[in-house]
C-alpha cells in the first residue's frame, strides 16, 4: 500500500458509510409511521367493542370477530399462495394466536361489560411498559437507561390517571386488565420477533387461522347462549374489531416493530389510550375529564424521549 493509498483509506471508507445514513433513517421513519398507523387502529377497538356489546354477547362478539378476521387472513393466505411456515415458527404463533388473537380480545371485552373505555383505554395504556419488559427477557434488547427512564414515567402517568379515575380502587373488570396486558404483551413480543423473518402481515395471518377452529366452535356455543342482534352499532363493531383492529391494525404494527425493534415500538402506544379517549367522547359520549390532556401532554414528552433513546 502506498502513502497515497494510506491516506485516502479514511475517505474511501466514510463513503459507504454516510451513504447508507440516508436509507437507515428512511426505514426508521417508515417502520415508526407503520407502528404509529397501528396505534390509530388499536385505539378504535374499545368504542368498536362497546358498539358491538350493545347487540352481541361478549364471548360471542369474540368467537365471530375471530372467525371473520381468520376467513379475511386465509383468503389473503390462499389466493397469494403463501406457502405453510417453517416448523421453527409454529410455536411462536402460538403464542401471538394465544396473545393477541384470542386473549387480549376475550379479556378486554368482559372489562368493558362493566367498566367504561375511557379508563380501560387508561389501564391498558401501561402495555408499552409490559411489552419492553417482555421484549427485553425474549429477545436479549437492551435499552438505554434514558429509555427506561422515559418509559417508567410515561407508565407512572397512566398509572396516575388510572388511579384519579377509579378513585384507587381496582375492580373484577381491572383484574381482567391486568391479565390482558401481560398475555398481550406476550403475543406481541412474539410477533415483532416473527416478524423479521416473515411479513408482518403473514405473522398475524397465520395466527388467526392457527385460532379458527376454535373460534368456529366458540361461536357455535356461545351463540346458543348469547343475545345477538346485529344493529347499526353492533354491525360496525364487528366488522371494524375483525378487520380494522385484528387483521389490518397488526399487519402494520408487526411491520413497524420488524423495521424499528419492539422496545420503542411499543412506546408508541402511550398515546393510544389518550387517542381512544378522544373517540370515546365523540363516538360514545363519554365524558372527558380535565386530567385527560395533563395526561396527554406527559405521555407525548415521553413518546418523544423513548423515541429519540438510542437502544
Amino acid at each position: 500500500m502506498t502513502a497515497q493509498d494510506s491516506a485516502t483509506l479514511p475517505s474511501r471508507i466514510a463513503v459507504p458509510t454516510a451513504s447508507t445514513a440516508g436509507p437507515q433513517h428512511s426505514s426508521r421513519r417508515t417502520g415508526t409511521v407503520m407502528a404509529a398507523l397501528g396505534v390509530i387502529a388499536f385505539s378504535l377497538t374499545f368504542p368498536s367493542t362497546a358498539w358491538g356489546l350493545e347487540g352481541i354477547g361478549p364471548w360471542s362478539f369474540v368467537a365471530l370477530r375471530g372467525v371473520l378476521s381468520a376467513l379475511i387472513a386465509g383468503g389473503a393466505l390462499l389466493a397469494l399462495r403463501v406457502p405453510l411456515p417453517a416448523r421453527r415458527h409454529w410455536a411462536g404463533l402460538a403464542v401471538v394466536g394465544a396473545g393477541v388473537v384470542i386473549g387480549f380480545p376475550l379479556l378486554t371485552t368482559l372489562a368493558l361489560q362493566t367498566s367504561t373505555t375511557a379508563h380501560a383505554a387508561v389501564v391498558v395504556g401501561l402495555l408499552p411498559l409490559t411489552t419492553a419488559v417482555f421484549s427485553v427477557l425474549r429477545t436479549g434488547a437492551r435499552p438505554s437507561r434514558t429509555f427506561w427512564v422515559a418509559a417508567l414515567a410515561g407508565a407512572a402517568a397512566v398509572i396516575a390517571f388510572t388511579v384519579q379515575q377509579s378513585g384507587g380502587a381496582l375492580s373484577t373488570a381491572d383484574l381482567y386488565l391486568f391479565a390482558a396486558l401481560l398475555i398481550c404483551a406476550a403475543g406481541y413480543t412474539e410477533g415483532g420477533r416473527l416478524a423479521r423473518e416473515m411479513p408482518g402481515w403473514q405473522v398475524i395471518g397465520w395466527a388467526l387461522v392457527l385460532c379458527l377452529p376454535l373460534a368456529v366452535a366458540g361461536a357455535a356455543v356461545a351463540l346458543r347462549h348469547e343475545p345477538f342482534q346485529l344493529t347499526g352499532h353492533s354491525t360496525t363493531g364487528l366488522l371494524y374489531s375483525a378487520i380494522g383492529s385484528q387483521f389490518l391494525g397488526l399487519v402494520v404494527w408487526y411491520r413497524g416493530m420488524a423495521m424499528i425493534g419492539v422496545p420503542k415500538a411499543s412506546q408508541l402506544q402511550l398515546a393510544q389510550p389518550l387517542l381512544t379517549l378522544v373517540w370515546s367522547v365523540f363516538l360514545l359520549g363519554e365524558h372527558l375529564t380535565i386530567a385527560a390532556p395533563l395526561t396527554a401532554a406527559a405521555v407525548l414528552v415521553c413518546i418523544a424521549v423513548t423515541q429519540r433513546a438510542r437502544s
